[in-house]
């Protein structure tokens, strides 16, 4: 009974807020975004806004809407700007193909990836340091960029490097694998990067085990999608992070329901799900941990609203925990 009064309660004061926020820009009490609370630092991979237009541009002003200034930018979103040939559209989600359709979609990309790894090989950085400019000007910082290079060539996974931290990145992201941890952290040791890897529900299988990444290489750090190892574990995100703090690099921030739940391991809008959200940033506050916070909106979006207001409304949920 409690628990469902307090739901209604955040739902309310987020209602609130969002309205506020379009109102006044939400670009917080300075001329920049500070989305920096009591030491903590609250982002969000732009992939939170994928429902939306995506242009480095717009990614920025949804930034500046959100009062967001640090962000995970998406590698897609990078070297769209800096002049990388285009990928075709995905076909929609469940599409329904004959076998002969898939082999020409597959033939499509294939081509189309080829060309843009020709491109990266000989792509100038001069659009990459325009577009740190951009950010860091407008007071939003690159943190990672999630180029997931872990397939590409040798040549291809060095120019990854070099442009993540010409943009300012710390690291470049990759999904967590065997094949892609051993490769990844040489390479983020030869350019003095970071290796960052995300999980999906891997944890639940027990035989995971996250140090077995870390062990390739000092330079391998984790992403860790707290949601994701809720929803698969049913174990308090804490214990992993007090465990693994020094090797965590950012979370992912997402509330989901648990193992157990009916229904379990699914995404819900912040404050309705249970995953442990302010134990989690209050964890990080009182240990002072260097670990950046970055919000992944995975929600069905209500249709009444956008990927910018429930964004802002996740920004806020983090600030009331951390204020």
């Amino acid at each position: 009974m409690k628990r469902n009064m307090f739901r209604s309660t955040v739902a309310l004061f987020m209602t609130v807020f969002v309205l506020s926020a379009l109102i006044t820009g939400c670009s917080g009490s300075g001329d920049k975004p500070d989305s920096n609370f009591n030491g903590v630092q609250i982002g969000v991979i732009t992939y939170s806004w994928r429902s939306m237009p995506g242009t480095a541009e717009d990614i920025l002003n949804y930034c500046i809407q959100n009062g967001i200034s640090s962000i995970e930018l998406m590698g897609n979103v990078a070297e769209e700007y800096a002049g990388a040939p285009p990928m075709p559209p995905w076909p929609g989600r469940g599409a329904e193909m004959t076998e002969e359709e898939r082999d020409s979609v597959r033939n499509v990309f294939q081509v189309a990836s080829e060309k843009q790894s020709e491109w990266r090989l000989t792509a100038s950085m001069d659009k990459y340091k325009e577009l740190r400019k951009m950010f860091n000007d407008a007071g939003v910082n690159i943190h990672i960029v999630k180029f997931s290079p872990a397939k590409w060539l040798d040549e291809e996974v060095d120019y990854a490097f070099k442009a993540a931290k010409i943009m300012g990145a710390k690291g470049v992201s990759n999904e967590i694998g065997h094949e892609a941890c051993e490769r990844l952290g040489k390479f983020a040791e030869k350019h003095d990067m970071y290796a960052i890897f995300h999980n999906h529900g891997q944890p639940g299988d027990p035989e995971f085990n996250f140090e077995e990444f870390l062990a390739y290489s000092p330079n391998n750090m984790l992403n860790l999608d707290v949601g994701h190892y809720f929803g698969a574990t049913g174990q308090h995100p804490n214990e992993i992070i007090e465990k693994l703090h020094n090797r965590i690099f950012s979370l992912h921030l997402k509330d989901k329901t648990g193992k157990d739940a009916d229904p379990a391991d699914t995404n819900t809008q912040w404050g309705e799900g249970d995953t442990p959200l302010a134990d989690i940033l209050k964890l990080i506050q009182d240990n002072k941990w260097d670990i950046y916070c970055d919000i992944e909106l995975e929600y069905k979006i209500p249709e009444d609203s956008d990927a910018v207001q429930e964004t802002a409304k996740c920004v806020e949920y983090c600030k009331n925990i951390l204020l």
